[in-house]
């Protein structure tokens, strides 16, 4: 019993992770990555995605449950794993420990991207808008931070899509598992230039144009 248990929270922490929270993070980046073109553009597509009809059911049940339930079992799986150098070999070994190592950065950083953004706001300390997002990213620490953070989402989603595959058997054969690495690997690129050109225009707007 306690191991189908734990065979059903696997497969329901690797499905959440690609829908909807891999959905979510790649809808984000999008949205972010307007400020690309300007400030009335960000907040233009910021303020559509506000004005979603239900909008709050849809971050609670659609975003923060599957997020919460997936970064507390994500967590509980980094401190149970174990070595799978054997299995997998030298290469897929390290992005099993680099998988472990970003998911714990992620909690880390959203937990205060939300309390930065979205708790702020439903504080009434401030609205989220470009000038917000400029103002945190104008401290030195706070953009690196948020770099860091940019890539190590990227990097989990990516990642995590090699071992959704595999997970669910639609790898099987090292063939396939092999040009899955190399598509996650440029899904992993495409989306970090996406989240840090956005970054960058929250900076300085010619900086995201280099």
């Amino acid at each position: 019993m306690a191991g189908n248990r734990e065979f059903f929270n696997r497969k329901l922490h690797s499905l959440l992770g690609v829908i909807p929270v891999g959905l979510f993070l790649i809808q984000h980046l999008v949205v972010n990555h307007f400020a690309t073109r300007g400030a009335s553009a960000f907040n233009q597509a910021a303020h559509f995605m506000e004005s979603l009809p239900f909008r709050y059911a849809l971050e609670i049940f659609v975003i923060f449950l599957p997020l919460l339930y997936h970064a507390i079992y994500g967590i509980y799986i980094a401190f149970q794993a174990n070595n799978n150098a054997s299995r997998y070999g030298f290469f897929r070994n390290w992005m099993f420990v680099l998988q472990r190592i970003s998911g714990v950065i992620l909690l880390i950083f959203i937990a205060w991207h939300v309390w930065e953004t979205r708790i702020a706001y439903a504080l009434g300390r401030a609205e989220v808008n470009y000038d917000m997002m400029a103002d945190i990213l104008s401290s030195p620490f706070m953009l690196v931070f948020y770099i860091i953070g940019v890539v190590s989402a990227t990097f989990h989603f990516a990642n995590g899509l090699w071992s959704f595959a595999v997970s669910w058997g639609i790898t099987v054969t090292p063939r396939s598992q092999q040009i899955t690495t190399y598509v996650t690997m440029a899904i992993f690129v495409l989306l970090t230039f996406i989240g840090i050109r956005a970054i960058l225009a929250f900076i300085n707007p010619d900086l995201a144009n280099i």
